[in-house]
């Protein structure tokens, strides 16, 4: 059972990841040295690879469902080692509750360890190559069909929640990809280079935060409102304006951005941009550049841009998402006019060059479907139909300005009929199957928040909100709380508090002591009962009845039924002896 539940899991890794192969070798051994093991030995090797195995997969997934599935797998593991250990004289329910109770125990020194050990990044965040599996989302090159594609697709993309929940716009703008480049037909993409880890994100002051959990894609930018920041080590801003992680893009990603107090510095780069957000290819689109240099008469950007937008809304243009077959953006500027957002965004952006202001596309997503689960905040739930593309022109003065062109036609509303299908489809009641993913997002997203979000920053906060100026206790504190931690998990895997037992083994051992009887060594319970029925004749039955229970509890294979019926002896003889003792404890004292 403990293999299937592991490769269940393993069906979820990322194959392009370095930890993935490891996993799988350390997953497929423990299955061989489980058909081949005789010795207790062996199945203890067999227990610590499946442990070793979920730690990797833990590693590497970190998903509500992901998690859950670990803890199945970490109970059954210690309970297979348990039953072997004791060599199948318990049941199956007793392991899984000595299990869990082991796993309880270990709970306080983890908690510690969580708290106060240091928060590291990711060791591994690199992919080995292409492989994993096909995934849906942006892509570096902005091919007008592309975007057309991907809006007809329903797979989800990233889900979002914020601590101020009147912040959740179902209409905010979240930006992922700049493309700078331009060919004439499609506008491309180029990762920035990584800066040093210094240079990246860290703690900032107390804030208003987005919890973010993205859905595998081929690309390691993420999205983000352009405006909050990083305050992880692995999350960096570039200076276009695109939010980048250092994990692995194919795998689902989780991390937390805070509104700071800075200005957003990619919006005022400096010096103006001209070299990468000027040309044009000087062959291509010759309506398209005529159009635009007539627009330079303008003394300011401001200008320019007005007049392009009056140009927009002065055109019969239409939105639709099967606008059919175009030569290039010449075609549908002056002839065709039927097309989506790929089509305005790089239309304008040629335009504004043509007219001597710096521009560009940027892709990313548009609005998003507000969920109020019954579990967990409300959140925006993204899907790749969210996908969408808009212009930043450059204004003196100003900076980097938002442009959504797809708004000047048709004063923003979709004309196509299946555009109106997929708003109405959003807008309106949704089946049973997907409410109930709806809601189990909304409790992964609560797990992603105050889970996986304690990261270093948090941390830190945490200590120096703890510890003030002491912080230099905290190492200190750390190893007593440790300390005690541990001496609560010995007091709770061997039964409970001092003075609390409740193992019958134990209870009846306390028992017989208040009789003056004391087990010697290498004494079994039964001659320790006999012994003390010949020091109290007249209870000797009793003892012996309670013998015989406890030996049934401890080493029978019962049922459910059996079991209960054996508990009940055991109380009711137990319970006579008790009377007797409280007796014979008065009768001493008078």
């Amino acid at each position: 059972m403990t293999h299937i539940v592991l490769l269940v899991q393993c069906l979820g890794l990322n194959l392009s990841a370095p930890l993935s192969w490891p996993t799988w070798v350390l997953v497929i051994c423990s299955m061989l040295k489980r058909r081949e093991s005789r010795r207790a030995v062996d199945y203890r090797l067999v227990a610590l690879l499946q442990l070793l195995s979920t730690g990797l997969l833990a590693a590497q997934m970190e998903g509500l469902l992901a998690s859950g599935l670990q803890l199945i797998t970490v109970i059954l593991a210690l309970s297979g080692l348990l039953a072997h250990e004791l060599g199948g004289v318990v049941s199956w329910a007793a392991l899984l509750r000595r299990s869990l109770q082991l796993l309880l125990a270990a709970l306080p020194l983890a908690l510690v360890l969580f708290l106060f050990v240091p928060r590291v990044a990711p060791l591994w965040s690199t992919d080995l190559g292409p492989r994993g599996g096909a995934v849906s989302g942006l892509s570096p090159e902005m091919d007008p069909l592309s975007i057309g594609q991907l809006a007809r697709s329903d797979a989800p993309a990233a889900r979002v929640t914020l601590d101020e929940e009147e912040r959740l716009n179902s209409n905010s703008y979240w930006r992922v990809l700049v493309h700078e480049q331009f060919d004439g037909r499609s506008w491309r993409h180029e990762d920035p280079p990584f800066p040093p880890r210094s240079g990246r994100g860290g703690p900032l002051s107390a804030g208003p935060s987005q919890w973010w959990r993205v859905e595998p894609s081929a690309i390691r930018m993420v999205p983000w409102d352009g405006a909050a920041q990083p305050v992880s080590t692995d999350q960096w801003i570039s200076s276009e304006g695109e939010l980048l992680m250092a994990s692995s893009p194919r795998r689902p990603r989780s991390y937390r951005l805070q509104q700071g107090l800075s200005s957003v510095g990619w919006q005022q780069q400096q010096p103006q941009p001209r070299d990468r957000a000027l040309p044009l290819p000087p062959d291509h689109l010759p309506r398209l550049q005529a159009l635009g240099r007539t627009w330079r008469d303008q003394p300011k950007d401001v200008d320019r841009l007005a007049a392009a937008e009056a140009w927009f809304r002065s055109q019969p243009f239409r939105y639709s998402l099967a606008p059919g077959a175009f030569v290039d953006l010449d075609a549908f500027l002056f002839d065709q006019q039927v097309g989506f957002c790929g089509h305005y965004a790089g239309a304008l952006a040629a335009l504004m060059r043509a007219a001597d202001v710096p521009s560009r596309v940027v892709s990313g997503y548009q609005g998003g479907r507000l969920v109020r689960p019954l579990g967990g905040s409300p959140y925006l739930d993204l899907r790749q139909s969210d996908a969408h593309a808009w212009v930043e022109v450059w204004l003196t003065g100003q900076g980097w300005k938002r442009v959504d062109p797809t708004r000047w036609a048709g004063s923003g509303q979709p004309s196509d009929p299946s555009i109106d299908a997929v708003v109405s489809a959003q807008a309106g009641p949704v089946p049973w199957w997907r409410w109930l993913q709806l809601q189990w997002w909304g409790l992964d997203l609560a797990w992603t928040r105050w889970w996986l979000g304690f990261d270093q920053a948090t941390q830190a906060a945490w200590l120096q909100a703890l510890f003030g100026e002491q912080l230099r206790w905290a190492g200190l504190v750390a190893v007593v709380l440790a300390a005690i931690a541990v001496g609560v998990g010995l007091m709770l895997s061997r039964g409970g508090w001092p003075g609390f037992h409740r193992d019958p083994l134990q209870r009846s051992l306390r028992l017989l002591k208040r009789f003056g009887v004391k087990a010697m060594p290498g004494e079994s319970f039964p001659a320790l009962c006999r012994r003390a029925g010949g020091l109290r004749p007249e209870l000797a039955l009793e003892f012996q009845a309670m013998a015989e229970a406890q030996q049934q509890l401890d080493h029978a294979l019962l049922g459910r039924r059996q079991r209960q019926y054996q508990r009940k002896l055991w109380r009711q003889s137990r319970a006579r002896l008790m009377v007797s003792a409280s007796r014979s404890g008065r009768s001493a004292r008078s």
